[in-house]
């Protein structure tokens, strides 16, 4: 397994990170935990998981005994309740939020608490502060945030540094060869500037760039993509230059003997300024996919064309 700093923090996390929200598989404790086992079998030492996935309990029985071993984040901010002040960034979200998620996850902290979206209706000020005061108490080692726009992590870190406070370490944006424009154009600069840790999440888009979906054919059965529902469009999505992306993963994965959902993912961490690819796997094997990733790297060529194809005028976000 490959270890990066996390931005200029001194922390070291594994190149994989493994989330937790096991969408395909939450129902079955057993398995989400054997899939936990088997990541770090294979060396990750990084998981993501949120206050709102559901899983944290399931996260707290796989780490038994292997805690001190475990950089772990969790996120606050989404809606958890139909209450008035269950969704928020507000210090009353995230103070009461944060206690519940020690007491589900068995821990007395957590190493990255990262605010799961940008609140307009809060202060920066007061969400910073919450966040400063949280690490100041031992209860948080590090904070980030999630989805925020670059202007809103630079005005996050304005606030920090004229309040004296401790700052954000790390972003998690979406990132793959589907969606650039909300991470390279502004938030990439920001970050490698201000040695801000990158984690990126969807590298596959939803499983788009796994190889196995091509436009105009019907969508595999149970997968997201079959049930037609509005964030999962299939027709909208595999867009003609999508097709085209997978066609290169292809082409690209056959000559190389990596899959495709290997050569996209060695794309996104060909970066520099990547600290982490977080992979949603629902069963071990996934994960062993997932760290073919590791122990190689594209050549020049390979990047040139992935980049070439996947040029980000017609980019979009898959959630």
């Amino acid at each position: 397994m490959d270890y990066r700093n996390f931005g200029k923090a001194g922390v070291k996390v594994s190149s994989i990170c493994l989330g937790t929200a096991f969408r395909g598989s939450r129902n079955d404790e057993g398995l989400c935990i054997r899939t936990i086992e088997r990541a770090l079998e294979q060396g990750i030492n990084f998981i993501d998981c949120a206050n709102v996935y559901g899983t944290e309990p399931i996260v707290a029985k796989a780490l038994r005994g292997r805690r001190d071993d475990v950089v772990l984040t969790s996120k606050v901010h989404s809606r958890i309740g139909p209450g008035p002040n269950d969704h928020s960034s507000s210090r009353y979200h995230i103070m009461r939020e944060v206690e519940r998620s020690l007491k589900r996850l068995e821990v007395d902290h957590i190493d990255i608490y990262l605010v799961h979206g940008f609140d307009a209706t809060t202060p920066v000020e007061e969400t910073v502060r919450a966040m400063d005061d949280l690490a100041r108490q031992g209860k948080i080692r590090y904070f980030g945030a999630c989805n925020f726009n670059a202007w809103q992590v630079c005005e996050a870190l304005w606030k920090c540094d004229v309040m004296g406070l401790d700052s954000f370490i790390g972003v998690q944006p979406q990132y793959n060869l589907l969606n650039r424009t909300e991470v390279e154009p502004e938030l990439m600069p920001l970050c490698s500037k201000y040695g801000l840790g990158i984690m990126t999440y969807s590298p596959l888009a939803i499983g788009l760039l796994a190889g196995q979906f091509r436009r105009g054919q019907p969508p595999s059965a149970g997968t997201p993509w079959a049930n037609g529902s509005r964030n999962y469009d299939f027709e909208a999505a595999m867009t003609e230059q999508a097709d085209q992306v997978v066609e290169k993963l292809i082409y690209l994965a056959a000559t190389r003997g990596k899959s495709p959902a290997q050569m996209a993912m060695s794309w996104i961490l060909s970066h520099p300024e990547i600290t982490s690819i977080i992979i949603g796997p629902d069963r071990p094997e996934h994960v062993d996919e997932a760290v073919g990733v590791v122990g190689w790297t594209l050549s020049s060529q390979e990047r040139v064309e992935l980049d070439e194809v996947s040029r980000y005028e017609q980019s979009r976000k898959f959630a």
